[in-house]
C-alpha cells in the first residue's frame, strides 16, 4: 500500500515536460485581441506564439506571397523532398547518386527561395 502511495505522490510531484517553464497570463481589451489575432492568422501563427515572439522583440515580417503562390511553393516542395527520398534510398542500397541530380535538386531549391525572399 505505501508503495502505491510513494508512486502516487511522485507522479504528482513532476514537473511539466516543457521548455520553458514560466507562464505569463494578461488580459486584452476585446479591439486588442482582435488586432493580434488578425496579426497572427497573417503569419500563419498562434496569437500566443505572435505575442511571445513580439515580447522577445522579433522582427515579424508578412510574407509577400499569396495563398495561391504559397500552394504552389508547397507542392514544389513536396515533389524535391520525394525525389530527394528516392535518391537517398538508391544511395543507402549501394547505389551511386550522380552529382547531377544533387545540383538539380539544390537547384530548384534556390529557384523557391528567391521566390520567398
Amino acid at each position: 500500500m505505501s508503495e502505491q502511495h510513494n508512486m502516487a505522490s511522485s507522479l504528482s510531484d513532476k514537473q511539466p515536460n516543457r521548455k520553458d517553464s514560466r507562464q505569463i497570463n494578461f488580459r486584452v481589451s476585446e479591439q486588442d485581441y482582435l488586432k493580434l489575432s488578425q496579426s497572427a492568422k497573417t503569419l500563419n501563427m498562434s496569437v500566443p506564439a505572435f505575442v511571445k515572439k513580439k515580447a522577445q522583440g522579433a522582427r515579424i515580417v508578412a510574407p509577400n506571397i499569396g495563398a495561391k503562390e504559397a500552394q504552389e511553393l508547397t507542392r514544389q516542395l513536396a515533389k524535391i523532398g520525394g525525389n530527394l527520398n528516392q535518391l537517398t534510398k538508391h544511395a543507402n542500397q549501394g547505389g551511386n547518386v550522380p552529382a547531377q541530380a544533387l545540383q538539380e535538386l539544390q537547384s530548384e531549391v534556390a529557384h523557391i527561395w528567391q521566390q520567398l525572399t
